[in-house]
């Protein structure tokens, strides 16, 4: 594991603070060399930052903070203040009084709170999933039927000279990830950083990233299956039709006879390729051709993950009980099934009695049938701010931010888990998602007879 333990406090004339090393709890990319300024407890600005992570740091004293629980009674939009005992004991009594309750989000949260969460999922009888299920989900079930050729971001900016994105905008989705890891920094193999390597992107669209390419390949949109399998086939030395996925067979032949030339390189895969038609076929497709690649030089494959810790929600349910997201402890074993135990598919089929979301916002993103059911069933929010997902809670609890005003692990894109840096305090009073979830947790198995420190079985 990357610990981060260095706190340099650089004092400047003015009195205000700089912490170095801060691992920025964002994107999937973790950047781990951000430098927050401070005045006291307050964040004043942050550098090496993108302007998202800048967001992040600076949303710790934003207005749209939450500072104390609150309910709403059913039938009404007013939210009544109540103390944190009380939503507690409350958040308990709806959970393990509910035979089926979902679990949705966990991607803004740490490690250490995941692992209660998903507890807390087997000792109710209920389903328990990241926001994998509606954005790379469809990468790890092509990864657990082929495999996944992989490697660390370190490795992709000490030795790749090919470098592709596909169906992936990093530029704003992942603002760093280039100037990180890709295409400008100077590797122990690539010296001359830019100069020393290729940029590939293919997309329906021409992206600010497909701007900067080198070669940009506009595929047909959900065409992406196609067009991976003309490139697989090319590479093994068979024809293809003149014209696939909208893309010419030469500049199909052409990108895969450099591929083969260069040393090192690296396919980066975003949800234009996980979302669209095809889903983890598009995805089998990918990783089998990189596998093929392996024929001929050095290739492998990086899911663009979003939330700073969706990765590591997927490792600690793997680690609990062997499945990484549509996890289903209704029968009192784990079980996962994509399509039916996912939170999406079970909000629109009315099969879940409560629901507690936390480190995410489905209110935002997921269909408007799906979000009228929740707003009728008994549902917990834990979440440090207002989102349209508290809005139509019945019981927010408001929690500190992890790699701000909390330490806790993350896992970044490339499975490396790293610590995040506690900077300034939380609020006075607000509690951890840890604690909150660890809190529920010891209430739920009091009304449930289970002694304490003892799993559901």
């Amino acid at each position: 594991m990357i610990e981060i333990q260095k706190t340099e406090t650089a004092t400047k004339p003015e009195g205000l603070r700089v912490v170095t090393d801060v691992v920025c709890p964002f994107c999937g990319t973790l950047c781990d060399d951000i430098k927050v300024v401070l005045d006291g407890n307050r964040i004043v600005d942050t550098m090496n930052a993108c302007i998202i992570g800048n967001e992040k740091f600076k949303s710790a004293q934003a207005g749209h903070r939450i500072m104390q629980p609150l309910e709403r009674e059913d039938g009404t939009t007013e939210f009544t203040p109540v103390s944190y005992d009380y939503a507690i004991e409350k958040a308990a009594q709806i959970l393990a009084n509910a035979k089926r309750p979902l679990y949705y989000g966990w991607s803004s949260t740490s490690c250490e709170a995941q692992e209660i969460g998903n507890e807390l999922a087997e000792v109710t009888g209920g389903v328990t999933d990241n926001t994998a299920s509606v954005c790379h989900g469809p990468s790890i079930l092509a990864i657990q039927t082929v495999g996944a050729p992989m490697c660390t971001l370190g490795e992709v900016k000490n030795r790749a000279d090919l470098i592709i994105y596909w169906g992936c905008n990093p530029i704003h989705a992942h603002p760093r990830h280039m100037s990180r890891y890709t295409i400008y920094p100077r590797g122990f193999f690539t010296e001359r950083g830019f100069d020393d390597r290729t940029l590939v992107v293919v997309d329906p669209r021409p992206t600010d990233t497909a701007k900067q390419a080198d070669i940009y390949i506009q595929v047909e949109q959900g065409k992406d299956y196609e067009l991976l399998d003309a490139l697989r086939t090319v590479t093994r030395g068979e024809d293809i039709p003149d014209v696939v996925a909208g893309v010419k067979k030469e500049q199909i032949k052409e990108l895969a006879e450099m591929a083969k030339s260069k040393k090192f390189g690296l396919l980066f895969f975003g949800m234009g390729v996980t979302q669209t038609t095809g889903k983890h076929r598009n995805i089998d497709m990918a990783i089998s051709w990189t596998q093929d690649m392996n024929k001929y030089t050095k290739f492998n494959l990086i899911p663009m993950r979003g939330h700073y810790n969706v990765t590591g929600s997927g490792q600690v349910m793997s680690w609990q009980s062997g499945f990484p997201f549509a996890m289903d402890f209704s029968r009192g074993y784990p079980r996962y099934n994509p399509g039916e135990t996912a939170a999406n598919d079970i909000l629109l089929r009315h099969e879940c009695d409560a629901a507690l979301i936390i480190a995410s916002d489905p209110g935002a993103h997921f269909p408007v049938e799906a979000m009228k059911y929740y707003a009728q069933i008994p549902t917990i929010a834990i979440d440090p701010h207002y989102t349209p997902t508290t809005g139509i809670s019945k019981l927010v609890i408001p929690s500190s931010i992890i790699g701000v005003e909390e330490e806790g692990t993350a896992y970044r894109m490339d499975n490396v888990p790293i610590r995040c840096r506690k900077v300034v305090d939380a609020p006075k009073g607000i509690l951890s998602d840890e604690e909150i979830l660890r809190r529920i947790l010891n209430r739920v198995k009091e009304l449930k007879g289970i002694p304490a420190g003892q799993g559901h079985h």
